[in-house]
């Protein structure tokens, strides 16, 4: 049986990482532009700014879903 290509095991092996555009956070937490980006300016949601776009990780997303259910459960 012969090994997959050197290029497809690391293809496999890096995660995916999707970014999201501000619309898309504002539809997936049913939150206006302002608010958003106030969650960027003070650091509790992560992103990258890629020329003139930002963009978000979804991880970014999961974290700050996940942070503010714990405060809530606290």
């Amino acid at each position: 049986m012969a090994a997959p290509p050197l290029a497809v095991l690391h293809a496999e092996a890096a995660p995916v990482l999707d970014l999201l555009t501000v619309p898309q956070v504002m539809a997936r937490l049913q939150l206006g532009r302002t608010a958003v980006y106030d969650l960027i300016r003070t650091r509790q949601l992560a992103s990258i700014t890629l020329g003139r776009a930002r963009r978000i990780p979804t991880h970014a997303l999961t974290n700050l879903i996940r942070t503010r259910l714990e405060q809530d459960a606290a």
